[in-house]
């Protein structure tokens, strides 16, 4: 026999026994009351009764119950005496819920205990693919490209700020007065953002990027209509073959998605080296090293930012190192790499056309080498970057890739680029669907000389103008 929450549930269970539950006398037996047939009679509505009534089931948990046992539990069994414990509580609080809402009240029972609360079902929502919390009131989410605001809402915002403790002292982080911005991942790797009081003035803020359990495809990316196939075949030669690549685009244009799509061309006999600030990406190779910056410690010590971990990285035997997003200082050495032997090295950027990319480039390595002057920068940024992908969110919600450009080199002190695939827009028809054409631009890429040395071939009618793509 197995004790279960209290002495009142027991029953034959083929684990070991455990007691989740400290002993205590049993309750004197009450005389027997009728079933109810009318909710309990509170001045809120249904749904915030509910939302009480869970959270205090929660506290009552953690106050009655030895949570250092539930690893030995079971999650059927677990879920079980969960069970139970809400339909006694439904009892005896007079809650007219049917066997069906009372099946999701214990789920949600279960998910403070053991989850992210309110917003684990959305987690567990295939469709949903940002979660974005606006104080304990509003929570919105993205399906299809497209915001709408959810019925999930936080208790209050103590209720919220457990939530997000929970959240990030999962990955070592932690957010409070002191440090009301933070970075972290759950553990499916879906990207979180915080940010708390102060600097939230109406209450946290959460952002939450899910990512799909198995990354998106080349080839599935192709049936979204994010780009056509010749512009995927130029893509794969280019990973095969080495050249380093940079993907740009706004926040929520897919560049994340598109990095982890590019490096499943990458030979499995190389040494992948990734560094990121929220570790997120999901690379299929069999030999992939992973590094993760640090923030400082309450006392502001102890900062590993992306510069150090790249230095760091160069002395670990990389083949080629990708870069989760490019965004400071770290440019510099990360253009190092790509001309000192670590060719096919890919990063992200935050810009809005190719030429923006290299512009951003530029500054973020003035930043580091100040004495370097414009000439010599350019001529680094010319040398070390092949391609350059825009990505571009449509208003639709549909992402595609705008553009493919090749850096040809420099012409006195202004780097040379031509673009070799890009998007058209032409409006949007009944269901303000945006509606637009890929086209080839009729230039051969230089690098396809580099390309057919190492035995890749690109078939030339790809970059035939007249071609359907």
């Amino acid at each position: 026999m197995k004790a279960g929450f209290s002495d009142r549930w027991r029953g034959p269970v083929t684990a070991p026994a455990v007691s989740l539950a400290e002993p205590e006398p049993a309750p004197p037996r009450a005389s027997p009351s009728p079933a109810p047939s009318l909710p309990k009679e509170v001045s809120k509505s249904a749904g915030d009764a509910l939302i009480d009534a869970k959270v205090e089931l929660h506290g009552r948990i953690i106050d009655e119950f030895n949570l250092s046992l539930i690893d030995r539990v079971s999650s059927d069994d677990l879920a079980r005496q969960v069970t139970r414990f809400v339909a006694d509580h439904v009892l005896r609080e007079r809650l007219a819920l049917n066997q069906r809402e009372l099946e999701a009240f214990a789920a949600e029972v279960l998910d403070e205990m053991v989850g992210l609360g309110p917003i684990e079902p959305l987690l567990k929502d295939p469709t949903v693919t940002d979660i974005l919390i606006n104080a304990h009131m509003s929570v919105y989410v993205e399906r299809n490209g497209q915001l709408e605001l959810s019925r999930v809402r936080f208790k209050d915002e103590s209720h919220l700020l457990r939530i997000v403790n929970k959240m990030v002292s999962a990955v070592g982080r932690r957010v409070d007065e002191s440090s009301p911005m933070v970075d972290a991942r759950l553990p499916d790797g879906s990207r979180v953002n915080v940010a708390i009081r102060p600097v939230a003035v109406d209450g946290p803020l959460v952002s939450i990027r899910k990512f799909a359990k198995r990354p998106i495809s080349m080839d599935r990316l192709v049936e979204l209509g994010a780009l056509r196939p010749a512009m995927a075949d130029l893509l794969k030669a280019a990973v095969r073959g080495r050249i380093s690549v940079i993907v740009s685009g706004g926040t929520g244009s897919g560049k994340t998605t598109m990095l982890n799509a590019l490096s499943s061309y990458i030979s499995p006999g190389e040494r992948l080296i990734t560094i990121e600030d929220a570790a997120e990406l999901q690379l299929q190779q069999p030999h992939v090293a992973r590094l993760e910056t640090r923030p400082p410690s309450v006392e502001g010590r102890g900062e590993i930012r992306q510069r150090e971990l790249l230095k760091n990285a160069l002395r670990m035997r990389p083949d080629r190192i990708i870069l989760g997003e490019c965004r400071g200082e770290e440019a510099f050495d990360m253009l190092q790499a790509m001309n000192t032997g670590h060719e096919g090295s890919m990063t992200t950027i935050h810009a809005n056309t190719p030429r923006d990319a290299l512009g951003r480039i530029e500054q973020m390595i003035g930043m580091a080498a100040a004495n370097m002057s414009a000439a010599s920068i350019r001529g680094q940024i010319a040398a070390g970057i092949q391609l350059i992908l825009q990505l571009q969110r449509m208003p639709d919600g549909r992402r595609r890739v705008t553009s493919i450009a090749e850096v040809t080199g420099m012409e006195g002190e202004v780097i040379q680029m031509q673009e070799i695939f890009s998007f058209t827009r032409e409006g949007v028809d009944a269901a303000n669907n945006v509606v637009g054409h890929f086209r080839a631009a009729g230039v051969r890429p230089h690098f396809l000389a580099e390309l057919k040395a190492q035995g890749i071939e690109v078939p030339s009618l790809a970059f035939d103008p007249r071609a359907n793509l």
